[in-house]
């Protein structure tokens, strides 16, 4: 035997060994990672999640989803469970200023944490994401022509979750390009249950206070589901035929329905929920490769649903 071959099996024996070894340890075991939320109610965040999970399954890991139900200061906690048993990777969906205590854990613990539409904090890897900015613009123009730049306008808004709080920073400056568009109201469901049953009383509210027709003209919501549950107000007050405007933003089903349908729910923008769970997949692979994400945001596109698409998809 020459001495090259030797060579060469004596470093094929060296590889299996090694290799054995570090399957004897767990080194080659699955990948560990956790998905932190309190919104699965939500159906945008059950549909990226569903990607998520989908996603993940071809990438053999072992995923964990954690959902506190609305409590936020639980995903703390969650987040130190995940640290203490050692995951690889953590995704979070919640505004990341009211978990610092638990991103700085995981920090120290050296477990990377990327957002999945939550929002932007230097202990994130990154956020990926829809653009608010842009989906926010969309709508809120919308709302401004259709009502031709006059009349009064109910928000619905969420300040409690960056992705949805943006949205309303920027209707808000839309709107105020308009001299002649009043805000009548600026509400904040609770979206424990998913948001539509009290977006509804809080819609009906604010009907019975302003009964005239033409009183209110429009409806902006940051979201779908306060959009779904004014529109089932309007609806039951039989004010459906004053011609108030309502858009959303999401595209769920339930919405994509009540606009082909042709009444008061004009427009959403639809976001690739799928798009935003298999890239937040895709950056956690690649974080577990080693690499180094350099994007504080990772955006994925929107599309302006309207009747003339709303079923196309």
């Amino acid at each position: 035997m020459t001495q090259r071959n030797r060579t060469l099996r004596t470093f094929l024996a060296t590889t299996a060994l090694v290799a054995t070894g570090l399957a004897a340890t767990g080194a080659l075991a699955q990948s560990k990672v956790a998905v932190i939320t309190p919104y699965l109610a939500q159906p945008g965040t059950q549909f990226y999640v569903e990607a998520f999970e989908a996603a993940a399954k071809d990438k053999d890991w072992d995923v964990n989803v954690i959902d506190t139900a609305g409590d936020v200061a639980a995903v703390i906690s969650r987040i130190e469970d995940m640290v203490t048993q050692n995951v690889d990777a953590i995704v979070l969906n919640v505004d990341p200023s009211q978990v610092s205590a638990g991103l700085q854990a995981a920090a120290e613990a050296g477990i990377p944490v990327v957002g999945m539409d939550a929002g932007s904090d230097p202990l994130l890897v990154t956020n990926v994401t829809s653009n608010g900015y842009a989906m926010a613009a969309e709508t809120s123009t919308y709302v401004a022509d259709r009502i031709d730049g006059e009349g009064n306008v109910v928000m619905f808004v969420f300040e409690a979750f960056p992705p949805v709080q943006v949205r309303s920073v920027v209707a808000d400056a839309v709107f105020g390009n308009f001299p002649d568009i009043n805000i009548l109201d600026r509400v904040t469901p609770d979206v424990s249950d998913g948001g539509i049953a009290d977006s509804r009383a809080k819609m009906e509210a604010i009907l019975a206070a302003n009964p005239e027709p033409g009183s209110i003209k429009a409806v902006w919501a940051a979201w779908d589901q306060p959009a779904l549950g004014a529109l089932q107000a309007i609806e039951a007050a039989g004010r459906d035929n004053e011609g108030i405007v309502i858009t959303g933003i999401d595209a769920n089903p339930q919405a994509r329905e009540a606009i082909e349908s042709g009444g008061n729910f004009e427009a959403t923008v639809a976001q690739d929920f799928k798009g935003i769970g298999s890239t937040a997949a895709d950056v956690v692979s690649r974080i577990l490769a080693g690499e180094e994400i350099k994007q504080g945001v990772v955006y994925v596109p929107t599309k302006l649903v309207t009747i003339a698409n709303a079923m196309a998809d």
